[in-house]
């Protein structure tokens, strides 16, 4: 089936998942980042204090995901968007008349558990769970939403705090979640059909081909937990998370660094959005016809040449390659991450398994901002962490190549 048929016979639902990743976008560091010099001068924060109070927040969010992730497996699937949209609406408001340390973090803790964390989280437990024959391609479409908040959201904030200050910013932000966003996901998943907490659509229509890229059983989180695996595969899958969130949390160092407008960056992010958007399509379909295992050996390799590159070249059009391949691998990744569980481990507890290792990005993420800031600190220079992490991706890269060619991977 083509994208375009299987847009026109699924089009709210698609829309559900894509709308819930583009809301996403509130909790995301890019977002939040935007923002980061007026908190920290507002709150008398020195760099380093203010990325330790992102990460603790970040790290609460994360542990706590674990638990509220896998509701999913349980609750009515309107009635747990509806209680994390209202969530996010309810951080957005606290940030916005936050006057003291502690309600800061306890707003960036709610921006990232509900808009980074669940948000993302609802729309690919959905796609992968209900769309079983093709699940990449739902899972691509759905992540389309990232690229379209990072490509359209940052002119927006920039112009709106460049106007009337981040507070009024942020209560602008709460507003746009409570009239539009909340309405609009219920719109969604009230005109959609029925969609069964725990069932996909067609329980037993499932493809040949779907039976054979499946496990053959549905894996409870603890069988996840004692598959040697999902070990093998994790410092693949949590590298993007990582690498990225670190570069664009520091990105107005990275463009201090190379000489670069802020600018510059903000309109490379379209770059980025269209590179992320284009390779999650075709990482979709190739997910479809050949499984997203596959995919796991070479999904990093554009990101390390965008880290190679930063690591030689200070050139303006640097910026635009950087983000060319980095959304690349992040456009491949989301398709990736999104597909891979379901098609290793089934989609019964689909939610809880996803859960977890979404925490685990979660904190990946909470480490990424202080672990390169005290490596600025110490004097390391941009281009040397760059350098170190292109090594990184591709013995990541050769390393999987090998497993995928020695190890079985059928079966739990």
């Amino acid at each position: 089936m083509s994208y375009l048929s299987f847009i026109l016979a699924n089009p709210r639902f698609l829309g559900f998942g894509l709308f819930l990743t583009f809301s996403s976008s509130f909790g995301q560091t890019f977002f939040i980042s935007l923002f980061g010099n007026e908190l920290r001068n507002d709150f008398g924060l020195s760099h380093g204090e203010f990325g330790g109070v992102y990460s603790l927040a970040t790290l609460s969010s994360g542990v706590f995901l674990i638990w509220a992730g896998r509701a999913i497996d349980r609750l009515d699937l309107r009635l747990f968007t509806g209680l994390v949209v209202l969530g996010l609406a309810g951080a957005s408001f606290i940030l916005a008349n936050a006057t003291s340390l502690l309600l800061l973090g306890l707003a960036i803790f709610g921006l990232r558990l509900f808009g980074q964390g669940l948000l993302g989280h609802i729309a690919m437990v959905c796609m992968a769970r209900y769309f079983e024959k093709a699940r990449g391609k739902a899972v691509s479409l759905a992540t389309l939403g990232y690229p379209l908040g990072e490509a359209a959201l940052p002119f927006m904030a920039v112009a709106v705090l460049g106007a009337y200050g981040w507070r009024v910013s942020w209560e602008f932000f709460t507003a746009a979640i409570v009239i539009l966003i909340f309405p609009i996901a219920m719109l969604l998943l009230r005109s959609a059909p029925h969609r069964n907490v725990t069932e996909p659509d067609n329980p037993g229509s499932s493809s040949k081909r779907a039976a054979r890229k499946s496990s053959g059983r549905e894996a409870s989180l603890g069988e996840v937990l004692r598959d040697s695996r999902f070990y093998l595969i994790l410092p693949a899958i949590l590298a993007p998370s990582f690498i990225t969130t670190g570069m664009f949390f520091h990105q107005r160092h990275l463009a201090d660094v190379k000489g670069w407008s802020l600018e510059l960056l903000a309109s490379a992010f379209v770059i980025f959005a269209i590179s992320q958007s284009l390779t999650g399509l075709s990482a979709g379909q190739a997910i479809d016809r050949f499984g997203a295992r596959r995919l796991l050996p070479v999904f990093l390799l554009p990101m390390g040449t965008a880290m190679l590159l930063l690591s030689f070249s200070d050139a303006s059009l640097s910026a635009q390659l950087y983000m060319l391949a980095t959304g690349a691998t992040a456009g491949a990744g989301a398709a990736l991450f999104g597909a891979l569980w379901a098609e290793l481990y089934g989609v019964r507890h689909l939610g809880a398994i996803r859960s977890f290792v979404t925490s685990l990005m979660v904190f990946s993420t909470a480490l990424s901002p202080p672990f390169m800031g005290l490596l600025f600190d110490a004097g390391i220079a941009f281009e040397s962490l760059t350098l170190g992490y292109f090594i990184y991706c591709v013995l990541v890269s050769g390393f999987l190549s090998l497993i995928l060619r020695r190890k079985a991977w059928s079966g739990v």
